[in-house]
């Protein structure tokens, strides 16, 4: 009786792989059986406290903070912009001011220097290695927070799910081709691609929602999180200074990379939990089911991505700007508001100096400002210059 009060289920696994064929079986419970068949969304499963499978989102956030430090270090507002900044008692690692940053961030020179995406400096002066700088700098404190804190939300679930290898290369390849999309729409002021990776993951987590639908519970939560976090990102993306094509090509290349790198979170699930003298054999047999699992969804979603790469690439290596044939894609980057201004045009102020004070005025518009100093760099200038006549 008390064989029949707990019922056996009898799982065999058959799998070709190489020249031979593998068996494998085991014993599971009825319950046990229907834990394995369905799994938590990753956001609403604990995560491991095992530190090595975090290392590479903790890698990349490590970076991105970095990549930040050394952005205001190059902006150094308290001397540069002579203490006009915003939290001045932060020295040389205060903002500018909102008027020019509303993201509490560097200045349009700075980010200029550090190796943004400008139409000048990609079209006229050929700096590309700007395609593989721009996507680890951000707009302002505000920028990072956000994006660091949906990276580490997103990254470490994706993470633990589906291990460090594949999420590097989807991060690295999603942020990749991001910057490269931006490239083909980039207009004449610096901006960055730094959510384009973030973005990326979120695609990912998109396609691996839909190739294993059945496989999840709370998934209309996790999907409504996702969309969340999408749409925080794309309208942060209409800002000054974040380049929202980025973020369109990274969700591209993450979403097509999901379904062709990532495997049913059930079949590893199984895989770690049976030992014994199988353990081995079960690892090696779910290994090779996964490299077979929906083998036309994976290989045409490679293809796709491979063209989508290769075409921009064609596209950035022959110079090609998007703008010329779309008047009004540029309204997918930035909208024009009271607090900031979305012109990319090259202005042209007057300089006059009297004893100790600066004076700069617009023809264009007549505004003018007065500075007690007279010493600003060149780069500088076409700052405030920018800041009076938009």
């Amino acid at each position: 009786m008390a064989d029949d009060s707990k019922s056996q289920t009898q799982i065999e696994i058959k799998q070709q792989c190489g020249p031979t064929a593998a068996i494998f079986s085991t014993e599971l419970t009825a319950d046990e059986l229907l834990k394995e068949e369905r799994v938590p969304f990753p956001f609403f499963r604990p995560l491991s406290q095992k530190r090595a499978n975090t290392w590479i989102i903790s890698l990349f956030v490590i970076l991105h903070l970095g990549a930040f430090t050394a952005t205001m270090i190059v902006n150094d507002c308290w001397d540069n912009s002579h203490g006009d900044c915003a939290l001045k008692p932060l020295r040389r690692f205060s903002f500018q001011p909102f008027s020019e940053n509303p993201l509490l961030g560097p200045s349009a020179s700075a980010l200029d220097e550090i190796g943004a995406l400008r139409k000048t400096l990609l079209t006229n002066n050929h700096q590309l290695w700007r395609i593989f700088t721009s996507p680890w700098l951000h707009a302002g404190l505000i920028h990072l927070i956000i994006n660091l804190s949906s990276v580490i939300f997103v990254g470490i679930h994706l993470e633990q799910e589906f291990g460090p290898l594949r999420i590097g290369v989807i991060y690295i390849l999603s942020a990749i081709t991001g910057s490269l999309i931006a490239s083909l729409f980039v207009q004449d002021r610096p901006s960055v691609c730094s959510s384009g990776a973030l973005v990326g993951l979120l695609g990912t987590l998109l396609s691996g929602l839909i190739s294993n639908w059945k496989s999840y519970t709370n998934k209309f939560a996790g999907l409504v999180a996702t969309m969340t976090i999408l749409m925080t990102n794309l309208v942060l993306g209409l800002i000054p200074y974040i380049n929202n094509f980025a973020n369109i090509g990274g969700f591209m290349s993450g979403f097509l990379l999901g379904f062709v790198l990532l495997f049913k979170p059930q079949q590893e699930k199984l895989a770690r939990n049976k030992g014994g003298l199988f353990d081995f054999d079960a690892k090696h047999i779910v290994k090779c089911r996964n490299t077979l699992d929906k083998p036309v969804q994976r290989g045409a979603a490679l293809i796709i991505f491979s063209f989508l790469l290769a075409g921009i690439l064609i596209a950035v290596l022959h110079d090609i700007n998007i703008n010329k044939y779309c008047s009004w894609c540029h309204y997918f980057d930035c909208i024009p508001s009271k607090w900031w201004s979305c012109t990319d045009k090259a202005f042209h102020c007057e300089k006059m100096v009297n004893l100790e004070y600066l004076t700069l005025s617009c023809p264009n518009t007549g505004r003018f400002r007065v500075f007690p100093f007279t010493n600003i760099s060149e780069a500088r200038f076409q700052d405030i210059c920018n800041l009076i006549c938009s």
